[in-house]
């Protein structure tokens, strides 16, 4: 049996706030350094600045949109309400998201708000078979 497109995007995206964490862990680290990182991080941090805030708040910003997405997801699947709007509605957050990161980490105003826009587009086609 085939696996929904639906699925595969959460699974991607799944991937992808995974490489998230681990550019923006690695940024940080790159910052504080490898005896802030192993250590028991206790205190204040010195606030992150540059690119490897730019990351973290990237991060930020697709933990928040990912709860959403994946609801979405997991209630097309649960109803049997997928189509091929809805496929290429994950699809859209899925690639929405991946061209958001590097235009956060570069600091590129408005298409970034712009893409963002299109992520959120996704989420709310996927919902729309819902009501």
């Amino acid at each position: 049996m085939r696996m929904p497109t639906e699925i595969q995007m959460l699974a991607w995206a799944v991937g992808l706030g995974i490489v998230q964490l681990f550019l923006a862990d690695a940024a940080m680290t790159r910052q504080r350094g490898l005896k802030w990182n192993v250590g028991a991080r206790d205190g204040q941090p010195p606030p992150l600045d540059g690119m490897a805030a730019r990351l973290d708040r990237a991060l930020r910003n697709f933990l928040e949109t990912f709860p959403f997405f994946a609801a979405a997801v997991l209630a097309l699947a649960a109803t049997g309400r997928n189509d091929e709007a809805t496929a290429l509605a994950a699809q859209t957050y899925f690639w929405a998201r991946v061209v958001y990161v590097p235009l956060y980490a570069f600091g590129v105003p408005y298409l970034r708000s712009l893409v963002w826009a299109v992520a959120l587009w996704g989420i709310l086609r996927m919902l729309w078979p819902l009501f």
